[in-house]
């Protein structure tokens, strides 16, 4: 379970960054930034995990509890798909977190960024391997930017009914690969990922 820790050894104003929708084949990708300006009560504590972790009605939980804490900064930002075209997933999502970054409102003494690889931010930086299961602050902010997220996909699904991103959030399962095969490609998919690329050229090649 994460803990406090990391951000209480520092003393000064700690942010917990974390972005989701790295891998699925439609969408953005999206970050969020929470930063505590008191330690978190306890029963916030306990609504807190690693996003992946927790059922549906949790994450809402949690959700919903965070965004009612007056204690709690959080900005969220996001990289379009173009964008993640343009300049590739990987830049795509440290593009995401500095826009959760600069939503904040306060410029943190120290980020937290979950993973091994740093995005360059306007703070210092401690990259944690694992921290939404470690760190209060990313564990909340892998929720807000995964409810964020699914609430996204879920209203581009209202229009694009046939990939049941309401029930996948754009990731490539059965559902949403008999989707592309009925339907095709949409806008929200991300042409340079390699299963919507391979359907481009395969149909390229059949006219």
């Amino acid at each position: 379970m994460p803990d406090y820790a990391l951000e209480a050894a520092h003393g000064g104003l700690v942010v917990g960054i974390d972005e989701v929708g790295r891998g699925p084949l439609a969408g953005p990708v999206v970050a969020s930034a929470v930063a505590f300006m008191a330690p978190p009560s306890d029963h916030l504590c306990s609504l807190l995990d690693d996003s992946k972790k927790l059922t549906a009605r949790r994450r809402m939980l949690a959700y919903d509890a965070l965004m009612a804490d007056e204690q709690a900064l959080i900005g969220i930002g996001a990289a379009s798909v173009a964008e993640i075209e343009q300049i590739n997933i990987a830049q795509a999502c440290y593009l995401a977190m500095r826009r959760a970054l600069s939503r904040l409102g306060r410029t943190p003494d120290l980020a937290l960024v979950d993973g091994k690889h740093a995005p360059k931010l306007p703070c210092p930086i401690k990259m944690v391997i694992g921290g939404d299961g470690i760190s209060l602050s990313i564990a909340a902010a892998s929720i807000i930017a995964k409810v964020t997220r699914d609430r996204l996909m879920a209203r581009l699904a209202v229009r694009h009914d046939a990939y049941g991103w309401e029930r996948n959030a754009g990731y490539g399962t059965a559902a949403h690969l008999l989707g592309l095969k009925l339907r095709g490609v949409t806008p929200h998919h991300r042409r340079g990922f390699a299963p919507i690329r391979n359907m481009i050229e395969a149909e390229a090649h059949a006219v």
